[in-house]
């Protein structure tokens, strides 16, 4: 994909959600990163709805950790893999006290020493919390990158390489919040939606789909007498 188009397609992206950010609820950094660490092969619907309560309940490192892997179970066994989650936010709240002070800290390494927590949900906190001009690749952004042409790469490390390196760094800030809600609302995996998408004649996508159209109405025969 050449430089232009490509531009333009954050340029539409950006028209469309001038302020995007994550759907995920948390009102500072540290729970923005128990909120992404729950999130893993869940849905932030479903993040929101369990973290409500914690959240109310425990919102600082101190409280979740006293709470321990079982309190902290009892308010999220609602979402896939509760109990290792658990332990590695009862882990990560030590550690963030023992290490940190308490606070969540600024640094890709000190992050991903805590325990769950990889590149991908580092790079969401960074991103996020604190402004870094980070990109998390998750499924739907490495399926928008590959479809689009945006950033194609086989695997999701070859995809951040690629949009740090193509995005235009007006746009980086906010890229990974554009992609992953066209990929949740509009690319979809299994059936795109592409006729309602912006940037349908940007996108190198060969298999564009199209919306059914309503089959004709048969002619009515003349009316029996």
């Amino acid at each position: 994909m050449n430089p232009d188009k490509r531009r333009q397609i954050f340029e539409r992206l950006r028209a469309g959600n001038p302020k995007p950010t994550t759907e995920l609820n948390y009102r500072n950094p540290f729970e923005l990163l128990i909120a992404v660490l729950l999130s893993a092969q869940a849905t932030d619907k479903s993040v929101n709805a369990a973290t409500t309560a914690l959240f109310r309940d425990a919102g600082t490192p101190q409280k979740m950790a006293a709470l321990g892997a079982e309190g902290i179970e009892h308010y999220i066994k609602t979402i896939g893999l509760f109990r290792s989650k658990a332990k590695h936010a009862t882990e990560t709240c030590r550690l963030l006290i023992e290490r940190h002070g308490g606070e969540v800290p600024e640094d890709r390494d000190a992050l991903q020493a805590l325990p769950g927590v990889g590149r991908k949900t580092a790079n969401v906190v960074l991103n996020t919390a604190f402004g870094h001009p980070t990109i998390a690749v998750d499924t739907h952004i490495f399926r928008v990158s590959n479809r689009t042409g945006i950033a194609p790469g086989k695997d999701v490390d070859a995809v951040e390489q690629r949009l740090i390196k193509f995005v235009p760094d007006e746009f980086k800030q906010d890229a990974h919040h554009w992609l992953i809600l066209h990929g949740r609302y509009v690319c979809k995996a299994r059936t795109p939606e592409c006729d309602g998408c912006v940037i349908r004649d940007l996108c190198e996508f060969r298999k564009k789909t199209h919306a059914e159209k309503p089959a004709p109405a048969k002619p009515r025969g003349p009316r029996a007498l």
